[in-house]
C-alpha cells in the first residue's frame, strides 16, 4: 500500500542571493543581476526573458499593458541580437505575475508600472525585506524556539 504525503505548501518565500558589487555593467546585466539575487532568474538560466520584461518597465517609466510590453520586448531581444524565446504572450503575462507577486511592480487597471512608482531600493526595504524576509525570519524563530523548548524538556 503507497503512503501519502502530504505537500508542505509555503505561505512565502525568497531566493536571496549575493553577487559582486554592481559595477561597469550595461543596464540589461544589472537588471539579470537583481533578477539572480532575488531569485527570479535561476543561475546559469538561459531562459531570462523576465530580465528584458523588467528593464522595459524600468526605462520606458510609464504605465504600459501586457502587449505593448511584450512588443517592446520583442523589439530589445532583436536589436541585441537575442533569441525570441520566451516571448509568447502568455509567458510575458506570466514573468510580469512573478514580478507582481515580489512587489517590483504592480497592475494598474490593465497597466504594468514599477510598485507605486517608488524608487527601487525603497520597494526593497518596505516590501520585500520587511514583508517577506522579516516575517519569514520570525517564523523560522518561532520553530527554533520549539525546538530548543522541547530539547530542554
Amino acid at each position: 500500500m503507497a503512503k501519502t504525503i502530504a505537500r508542505d505548501t509555503p505561505f512565502s518565500e525568497i531566493t536571496l542571493r549575493k553577487y559582486e558589487k554592481p559595477s561597469n555593467l550595461n543596464d540589461r546585466e544589472l537588471a539579470r543581476k537583481l533578477c539572480l539575487s532575488l531569485g527570479l532568474l535561476q543561475p546559469g538560466d538561459s531562459r531570462d526573458i523576465i530580465v528584458d520584461i523588467f528593464c522595459v518597465i524600468l526605462k520606458e517609466k510609464k504605465e504600459m499593458a501586457a502587449a505593448e510590453i511584450e512588443k517592446k520586448v520583442i523589439e530589445s531581444r532583436k536589436s541585441q541580437n537575442l533569441p525570441l524565446v520566451g516571448v509568447a504572450g502568455s509567458n510575458v503575462r506570466r514573468q510580469l505575475k512573478r514580478l507582481r507577486n515580489i512587489f517590483l511592480i504592480e497592475k494598474k487597471g490593465n497597466n504594468y508600472r514599477i510598485t507605486e512608482n517608488m524608487a527601487l531600493p525603497e520597494i526593497f526595504d518596505e516590501k520585500i525585506q520587511k514583508f517577506y524576509v522579516d516575517s519569514i525570519t520570525s517564523r523560522v524563530k518561532e520553530y527554533l524556539n520549539a525546538i530548543e523548548q522541547r530539547r530542554k524538556a
